[in-house]
């Protein structure tokens, strides 16, 4: 299997990238992919008439567009040129399944914040495969500018992750205020849910082997240091200790992002990014090693 279909299914890469030139080959075609995949999603809901959905689409074609006009102005800072595409010696990524494809054009469920949901796993996808190519290169400067698009990848998934918190909010608000007078529920604290995340991830641990069993054993060892500071940094329902791993690690994303957006403190707010940043990166490498 080739190397780019391997490492977007969570298997260990068997090579890597050999210049800058092909990386920025590759990821400006991924970026168009991306671009192109939303035009046509935007094209489908308008002749099915949803133009809340249409209008989505377009925005997210309009900021991957940017995306694919970043990746030329960095090339041609760096190499001189635009990217070429006929160094892109592997088959482009599919940046969506069959499945959510199909979804977008066939499903009366699809919502605004069904559709941010597969832009938000499209980017942690994203971010999970530049930062296997970041880890297996052996150039210096295409293991830096990697690591660089693995970074611009995680901020295109906290961006996603606020419009569809968004989206939730306004889909959810008639529900909210009929259930505003019920008793709150019991929380727990973050610091609770982090040591919780530990523990399912080292019961999963005996379950791997070879490189995934190292993955997942670096992943436990970052929650329980993550737990140290999250002291305060947010509430969870009780009932989220009993949800899997990957449920638990996607509520801690949202949790620290949400933090994050009320912090007022300059200190509280940094330390809720760093956490957030941490808990996307998680999420994405779970989800590549669940795929696996």
């Amino acid at each position: 299997m080739p190397l780019l279909r391997k490492a977007l299914l969570g298997a260990e890469p068997t090579g890597a990238l050999q210049s800058l030139d092909e990386l920025f080959a590759l990821a400006h075609a991924m970026e168009q992919e991306a671009a192109n995949r939303y035009s046509g999603f935007a094209d489908e809901m308008r002749r099915q008439n949803k133009n809340d959905l249409a209008a989505v689409f377009t925005q997210l074609a309009a900021a991957e567009r940017e995306h694919v006009d970043s990746v030329a102005r960095w090339s041609q800072s760096r190499c001189g040129k635009d990217p070429d595409p006929a160094l892109v010696r592997w088959e482009a990524p599919e940046t969506f399944d069959a499945e959510t494809a199909a979804e977008v054009n066939t499903s009366r469920l699809l919502t605004p914040y069904r559709a941010l949901a597969m832009a938000v796993r499209n980017e942690e996808r994203a971010f999970a495969f530049w930062s296997y190519l970041a880890a297996y290169s052996r150039d210096a400067e295409v293991k830096k500018a990697s690591e660089a698009m693995a970074r611009e990848e995680l901020g295109h998934v906290a961006a996603l992750r606020k419009e569809r918190r968004r989206a939730y909010r306004h889909e959810h608000e008639r529900s909210r205020a009929e259930t505003s007078a019920e008793p709150r529920p019991p929380h727990i604290d973050a610091q609770r849910l982090e040591l919780r995340l530990a523990a399912q991830l080292a019961e999963m641990e005996p379950r791997l082997s070879g490189p995934a069993a190292v993955r997942i054993r670096g992943i436990r060892q970052q929650a329980i240091e993550m737990a140290d500071a999250a002291v305060g940094a947010g509430s969870f329902p009780a009932p989220m200790e009993r949800k899997g791993p990957l449920e638990v690690a996607e509520a801690l994303v949202d949790g620290y992002l949400e933090g994050a957006e009320r912090a007022t403190d300059a200190a509280h707010l940094e330390r809720l990014q760093r956490l957030a940043e941490q808990a996307i990166s998680r999420l994405a490498w779970l989800r590549s090693l669940s795929a696996a």
